[in-house]
């Protein structure tokens, strides 16, 4: 126990990175060290580690280790190496060969040509590192004067098609920005650019050379041929230039701008527009919705209250006439004290989440950082997660700690499954992003000896407080339920109903999926904030006016009812995610598209969770203030 609380304090500390704390100075003619991170494509969605193709290796025997920093980089497939480039602060190179790789295999084969091959038509692209700042392209962003657009990493290549062979990119240009800051000795770095090239290696060999001039530009391309064998690629020399420049307009502090502004960069107006729209239309439906309520419930009162009201004592009508059944134990409670237990763990690790990243604790600079941080919290936050389900099922009067165990271990067990088929998917790959063995047991030690005992220990004290009392008596015998009407019945009103809180979120999420998919960082933590706000609002007033229509139509079932209404807006995300993956992923790979709606599954599941719990609390705490107020006989 005490080596996993160490183990989590020293991943907490990391992951809570603050940006421009720790910046680092260079004289000039120190060495840089630049890393080499995962080949990543959109095309695919798979990451592989650098070193799978026939790149310049370090020197030096054995295999080449990765720089792990926490489990959020092991999960998103982020494997850090060191590289074969070295640069010394401000000497320019104009051209300086690494070295020529031989792709032919020990038995004849060329496996290894073929594989760069297949990388370079699948659109990868390489990551480099230097001061922890990621190498990007530089484009001209079109419509705008003096305006540049940074796209992460370089791309492996040019594919080939029926008419034209594949073309690797074995030269690379880098310039360097640096900045001299006031009353600093050396000098910090504060851009990372490249220009990719592809030059016949023979080219490379002859002319290559630190001092002599050199134009990429002008020579032919280095082509990648594996068949048919008279033209087979024999050989690919790589080589490198490194120009510094001096920044006087970007410190260090601001020198993740850049990337950040070009995030999503052709968007950016419509999200502003989205997002305002959004919130004024969902303002304006959350203002009527609240004046209908308020107004028919003040009706009702009147109506039902009144002891002069002839025709009210004649005969109840209305959401009174099942004031003896609304109470009653729903079915299979144990499993909905099970889901809003962990919907709450959910929802406490995702608020402490957005509050660090408010403040600029999760850096994009900490690769891994945010995937940690909510690991650890939903791990953390076990205790009120097991609160809750105690709490409910004493008010159930079925305490059990059988079911404190599937709070601990049901959602948690069935993403673990689908986690670890699509695991074993990868290590077939040969991902990056395949977790090794010694994660995996660490990841199953932080549930069982952490994240289980803390839903105990929680549970312990919700059983310990007072049972929650209902504020009308139910009857023995339950009350028959008219036949409703279609548009009333559970399938028709959960489906419509889940479609407006899913709108007031879907353009969010739009940019969210980008970052996941598309290797784009997520910044505007601030808009996330306010739309999820939005979103609570929103899933708790559909819930409450959906159940407040059925207990009009004397159906008091409303328990699940109000999980799923709110809650289906999950099943809205898991559609939307098929639209998305048709309009906007370029996948066509099965095992990819695989990988895709499997976790767009897990996260629809999880969303819904989350969702569905605002709308029960919200809908519980409604009821239990309507029939308190309500004058029963």
């Amino acid at each position: 126990m005490r080596w996993i609380g160490l183990c989590l304090l020293v991943a907490v500390v990391r992951s809570l990175y603050l940006p421009g704390v720790t910046p680092m100075e260079f004289e000039r003619g120190d060495n840089l060290t630049i890393k080499v991170n995962s080949i990543k494509s959109t095309k695919t969605a798979i990451p592989y580690d650098y070193y799978s193709l026939m790149f310049c290796r370090p020197s030096g025997p054995g295999p080449i280790k990765a720089d792990v920093e926490n489990f959020g980089e092991i999960l998103w497939g982020d494997v850090i190496k060191p590289s074969r480039y070295t640069f010394q602060m401000k000497e320019d190179v104009t051209c300086q060969k690494l070295c020529t790789t031989k792709p032919k295999d020990k038995d004849g084969k060329f496996r290894q040509l073929k594989k760069l091959k297949t990388r370079i038509d699948d659109e990868y692209r390489g990551h480099f590192l230097l001061d922890n700042l990621p190498v990007s392209e530089v484009y001209i962003w079109e419509g705008r004067k003096e305006s540049l657009y940074y796209k992460m990493g370089y791309p492996l290549g040019i594919p080939g098609n029926k008419t034209r062979d594949s073309q690797v990119n074995n030269h690379l240009a880098f310039t360097i920005k640096y900045h001299k800051p006031e009353a600093v000795p050396g000098y910090r770095i504060v851009g990372f650019n490249v220009v990719p090239y592809s030059v016949e290696s023979a080219a490379i060999d002859k002319d290559c050379k630190p001092t002599s001039e050199w134009a990429p530009e002008q020579y032919p391309a280095q082509t990648v041929v594996f068949q048919p064998k008279e033209r087979v690629t024999q050989a690919i020399s790589w080589s490198y230039s490194v120009k510094f420049e001096e920044d006087v307009d970007v410190a260090w502090s601001s020198r993740w701008d850049h990337y950040l502004k070009s995030a999503d960069a052709s968007n950016e107006k419509i999200h502003w527009f989205s997002i305002v729209n959004s919130v004024l239309i969902v303002l304006f439906l959350s203002g009527m919705v609240a004046m209908i309520l308020l107004r028919a419930l003040h009706k009702d009162f009147n109506r039902y209250n009144d002891p002069d009201n002839e025709d009210e004592a004649q005969e109840e009508t209305g959401w009174k006439l099942v004031h003896a059944d609304v109470f009653r134990t729903p079915v299979n409670h144990e499993l909905l004290a099970v889901y809003i237990g962990t919907g709450c763990q959910l929802l406490g690790m995702g608020f402490i989440t957005l509050i660090f990243a408010l403040f600029g604790f999760l850096s994009p600079a900490n690769r891994g950082g945010l995937l940690t941080a909510m690991l650890l919290l939903f791990v953390l936050m076990g205790s009120y997660g097991g609160y809750t389900t105690a709490q409910l099922s004493k008010m159930f009067h079925a305490q059990s700690w059988r079911t404190i165990f599937l709070a601990g271990t049901m959602l948690p067990g069935q993403v673990f499954l689908i986690f670890f088929i699509l695991n074993l998917m990868l290590w077939g790959k040969a991902a990056s992003n395949a977790v090794p063995f010694t994660t995996l047991f660490a990841l199953v030690g932080m549930w069982f000896f952490v994240s289980v005992p803390l839903v105990f220990v929680g549970a312990i004290f919700g059983y310990k407080r007072p049972v929650i009392e209902h504020p009308l008596a139910v009857n023995q015998i339950p009350r028959h339920i008219p036949e409703q009407k279609w548009y009333l019945r559970p399938p028709v009103t959960v489906l419509l109903a889940g479609v407006i809180p899913f709108g007031a979120a879907f353009i969010e999420l739009f940019f969210i999926l980008s970052s996941l998919w598309l290797n784009k960082f997520y910044y505007v933590f601030g808009f996330l904030a306010l739309v999820l706000v939005i979103l609570s609002i929103t899933c708790a007033e559909i819930s409450i006016v959906m159940t407040y229509f059925a207990l009009c139509y004397e159906d008091y079932h409303w328990w699940w009812r109000s999980f799923f209404i709110s809650g289906s807006s999950g099943v809205h995300l898991f559609l939307y995610s098929i639209f998305y993956f048709v309009t906007t992923l370029r996948i066509t790979n099965f095992w990819s598209a695989l990988l895709f709606f499997s976790w767009m599954l897990v996260l629809s599941y999880v969303f819904a969770v989350m969702t569905g719990t605002i709308g029960f609390l919200a809908t519980f705490v409604f009821v239990r203030k309507i029939y308190s107020e309500l004058k029963v006989d």
